[in-house]
């Protein structure tokens, strides 16, 4: 290998502008132990203590309840004008902090907009499939002020824009969550049915300044994607799939690391002896990884579908990759990837297996017995101070943000209390709706998450301690 590698040169870490410093800053390597002791314990921890009702400081309206002493706003809501007028979209899901400059922060954030009328909120350049209305809006945060800058569309015309994840070198990876092939009819609506102008179900990039170029990464496949992570060592990307019946862990080895658009090969794990994940494993077992070559990443194929035997996954399966159900969250740190397993165990509750690139070797991290220790595990990021932030996603009528010490307590740090009655046009109870998107300015001082529903994102800041989150 070069000087320059093994991901990225001076000259790209420069562009990123010094987001790949800020980044690193905020530690990964304590993942490993965090995930490791949540898997040995399911003590509670007091956390940052009880929590109480906390008004907003932007409407004024008691949406959330945290501990004493912390304090947050929201900013970015469905319906507000963006840059150019238009109106910002809704169903606000996966998020990232690409870049930091002073105080000003900037997120990239998804809209898992699928059958809406109205089509693409992005200029043309920006437009995947003119008459589709998913993508990501681009939000620059002042954490001096505690107040947002500016908001402005960055990709549309894709579709169940779900999750993603930062590169390394500064920008966002949206995610779609669906396949759906050019020709195809969908209804919109009771009225209308839209002929797919293009197909779906890829992933797309997203600079931290400008628009994207709204050019599918044909390469990292065509499947339904949940999340995206990069091992900056090597460049290659880690993605999961999101599929109900079977799903895949796949890996996208680039022609040219940094560089996406160029192409690369794409790859399905394969669990020596191990071709069904979903049930009947153990907690700490350690299997063997080959992986098998996926000869037609673009021939995608919903696989609860007539045609899934076309598609992605079923390639895989053909040459003996292996099965998990409902794959969500990845993140590589402590020299391994990390990705949860929504619905899988043997309760059906959550695993979090851990990917060795290393030594070639998958592990089961942690499988919860009961939906009490832990349900449904989705999107999660680490904190600065050693903590991990876990988003709830489950059928639960409130849903909660919950931190984890670096010695593994659990604790309940953020809980909704969103309630509306006519404000911003919204009527309802909204507690129950999703927490998406978290992530930590490159400082540490602001948590960033989103309310799916009716869609706005709060930044939260206060008396963080070392240990916590």
């Amino acid at each position: 290998m070069h000087d320059d590698t093994p991901l990225l040169s001076r000259r790209r870490l420069l562009k990123a502008g010094g987001m790949g410093l800020g980044m690193a800053s905020l530690g990964l390597s304590p993942v490993g132990r965090l995930l490791a002791q949540a898997g040995s314990t399911s003590r509670m921890h007091a956390g940052y203590g009880p929590l109480q009702t906390a008004h907003d400081l932007n409407t004024g309206l008691p949406l959330l309840q945290l501990p004493e002493g912390f304090r947050y706003t929201t900013f970015g809501w469905a319906g507000e004008a963006l840059a150019g007028d238009i109106a910002c979209p809704n169903k606000h899901d996966g998020m990232g902090v690409v870049a930091g400059e002073g105080s000003v922060v900037t997120l990239v954030r998804n809209h898992e907009v699928g059958a809406a009328p109205g089509g693409s909120f992005a200029p043309a350049g920006a437009t995947w499939d003119a008459d589709c209305a998913g993508g990501t809006t681009t939000l620059r945060f002042d954490t001096a002020s505690g107040r947002m800058v500016d908001a402005r569309p960055s990709l549309s015309g894709t579709l169940v824009n779900c999750a993603g994840g930062v590169t390394p070198w500064g920008t966002w990876l949206s995610c779609e969550e669906i396949v759906l092939t050019r020709g195809q009819k969908v209804p919109i609506g009771p009225d209308y049915i839209h002929e797919m102008k293009q197909s779906h179900g890829y992933v797309f990039e997203v600079p931290a300044d400008g628009l994207s170029s709204a050019e599918p990464i044909v390469a990292m496949g065509r499947f339904k994607h949940e999340a995206a992570t990069i091992d900056p060592r090597t460049g290659i990307v880690y993605q999961t799939e999101d599929g109900h019946r079977r799903a895949g862990f796949y890996r996208m080895l680039p022609a040219v690391p940094g560089e996406l658009l160029r192409g690369g090969r794409l790859q399905m794990l394969k669990a020596v002896g191990a071709p069904d994940l979903r049930r009947g494993r153990r907690q700490g077992e350690r299997l063997k990884v080959a992986w098998v070559e996926i000869e037609h990443p673009d021939q995608g194929a919903d696989d609860d579908s007539p045609t899934r035997d076309e598609g992605v996954v079923a390639q895989g399966v053909a040459g003996g990759g292996s099965v998990f159900t409902r794959l969500e969250g990845c993140i590589f740190g402590d020299g391994r990837v990390f990705f949860t397993s929504t619905d899988g165990g043997d309760a059906r509750c959550g695993q979090v297996w851990a990917y060795h690139p290393d030594s070639e070797m998958l592990e089961l991290v942690f499988e919860s017995p009961d939906p009490r220790v832990l349900d449904y595990p989705d999107n999660v990021v680490l904190s600065p101070r050693g903590g991990l932030v876990i988003c709830e996603d489950s059928g639960q009528p409130v849903q909660r943000l919950y931190g984890m010490t670096g010695e593994g307590g659990l604790f309940e740090f953020c809980r909704s209390a969103v309630v509306l009655d006519g404000q911003g046009g919204f009527s309802g109870d909204f507690r129950g709706a999703e927490w998406a998107g978290a992530c930590f300015s490159p400082d540490g001082k602001w948590l960033f998450a989103n309310v799916y529903t009716p869609g706005f994102t709060v930044a939260i800041t206060g008396p963080w301690r070392e240990g916590l989150i």
